[in-house]
């Protein structure tokens, strides 16, 4: 194949000699490209995932905003609600703290799981995002990796607040506990997921904090996790009927009180129905991100 023809004036008038352009013709030849090894799942995945947990920790606000809140909340409204709260539908009459302790549980891994993905709009705004999605790294192990993040730092936050469960009237045992654990990991990759399909298409951070915050907090209070759905109404009860994180508050609470006998308030679901449909909404949200990843084009602000 024959040189690329340079200018020589032009050359010349931007300070390239005559022997530089000659030069220049000659790597402009097209060399065949050596073949692009794709790293496959795990590498890129685990590599993005221990970035969000660095990350995570560098930021001391964030750690103590996403466990703070929700333990601030659960420790005014339990010592200050307990003479009021009256449980109905369960086996035992619990205190309002310990009815709380599973919503609060939840309340933790879902404002750690969601805020979490705020990382996505900020790699985007940084040029991160825009390197990852050029690399030969396939889209899944790019969700997968932000999922598992973010999954870690809400179960590792979790578990801390599992040592307020004594306190809290709720006994736990070895196998309580992994089960709890393993609840909190299946929750938590629903509602990082759920974060995920948002963020990927937001532009910015104040746009997705109101979004959020919309869907969020409706989500929370109709769960159950802070007042029984026996006295809702009607039209609230069919509401928390179809909120996915009914069954998340309900799942948790299974494993919290996993072979006894005192659960305070039951939800009207078992727990291999809690266990179904929290594993649907995990497998349909990462479904949904990892097309949404997949189909879409990222956006720059």
């Amino acid at each position: 194949m024959s040189d690329v023809p340079v200018n020589e004036p032009v050359a010349q008038a931007i300070g390239v000699s005559k022997a530089a352009s000659t030069n220049v013709a000659s790597m402009a030849r097209v060399q065949p490209s050596a073949e692009i090894i794709a790293p496959g799942l795990w590498l890129p995945c685990m590599t993005l995932m221990r970035r969000e947990v660095v990350r995570f920790l560098r930021q001391r606000s964030r750690v103590i905003g996403a466990l703070g809140t929700p333990l601030v909340f659960w420790v005014l409204a339990g010592s200050g609600l307990s003479r009021s709260f009256s449980p109905g539908g369960g086996t035992a009459a619990g205190g309002y703290a310990e009815y709380t302790f599973p919503g609060a549980l939840a309340a933790i891994l879902l404002f750690t799981s969601i805020f979490s993905m705020i990382s996505i709009i900020d790699d985007r705004r940084d040029g991160f995002l825009q390197g990852v999605l050029a690399s030969p790294a396939p889209r899944s192990a790019i969700v997968l990796g932000k999922v598992l993040g973010a999954t870690a730092l809400a179960v590792g936050q979790g578990t801390l607040f599992l040592m307020l469960a004594p306190p809290a009237g709720i006994r736990l045992g070895l196998v309580s506990v992994a089960i709890t654990i393993a609840a909190m990991t299946l929750v938590a990759v629903a509602v990082t997921s759920l974060g995920f399909w948002m963020a990927w298409r937001m532009e910015s951070t104040q746009g997705f904090h109101a979004v959020m915050n919309l869907v969020l907090m409706p989500m929370l209070v109709l769960s159950g996790a802070f007042f029984p759905p026996q006295g809702a109404a009607g039209w609230m009860h069919k509401i928390m009927l179809a909120n996915p994180m009914t069954y998340c508050v309900t799942l948790l609470r299974e494993a919290l009180y996993w072979r006894s006998r005192t659960v305070p308030v039951s939800s009207g679901h078992a727990g291999w129905q809690a266990l179904a449909v929290t594993t649907v909404f995990a497998v349909v949200m990462f479904t949904g991100a990892t097309r949404a990843a997949t189909r879409d084009a990222v956006h720059t602000p």
